[in-house]
């Protein structure tokens, strides 16, 4: 059996006010081949955006994939490593039995992740990691402008033959 291919994958989320315009970014890395994604929202949260990062750069993969994940959010990290288990347990609520937020994120996110081998790691944000760096630039690439009401979603670049 062929081993699964290995991707890593730098996401970050961005957002002007908290709700207001947010943006999400995410680089994935198969090799030398390299994919970057990035979108947005006209009204969100910071949360949200840094959730869509991951969910979008995994929906991205078209296969099995032994995945490393580096993220600056422990909201992401320690949600979908710790806290999750707990809030399917409960229906979806926090231990305090209240709603837990963003669960229609979590749960996609959840749901692609059972489909992947997956390593989560937290990096500082804004500490000279160039992955980092690269997937906030892409964040706030997504940021909509005034005029863009509904968002903007896209692919920046690819470099190499991407078979993914």
């Amino acid at each position: 059996m062929k081993p699964a291919p290995q991707v890593v994958i730098y996401s970050d989320g961005a957002c002007k006010g908290n709700p207001g315009p947010g943006g999400w970014g995410a680089i994935l890395a198969f090799g030398e081949i390299e994919k970057e994604l990035f979108g947005g929202e006209a009204n969100t949260t910071n949360n949200r955006m840094e959730l869509l990062a991951v969910i979008r750069a995994l929906e991205s993969l078209k296969c099995q994939c032994a995945v490393q994940i580096y993220t600056d959010s422990q909201y992401v990290r320690q949600g979908i490593t710790a806290w999750i288990h707990n809030w399917k347990k409960n229906g979806w609520r926090t231990t305090d039995r209240k709603p837990v937020k963003n669960a229609d994120l979590w749960q996609e996110l959840d749901g692609l992740a059972a489909q992947h081998h997956i390593e989560w790691h937290w990096v500082k944000g804004h500490a000279d990691n160039p992955g980092n760096q690269r997937a906030d630039a892409l964040a706030n690439r997504g940021v909509p402008q005034p005029a863009e009401a509904g968002g903007r979603e896209g692919m920046a670049a690819r470099r190499g033959h991407d078979s993914r």
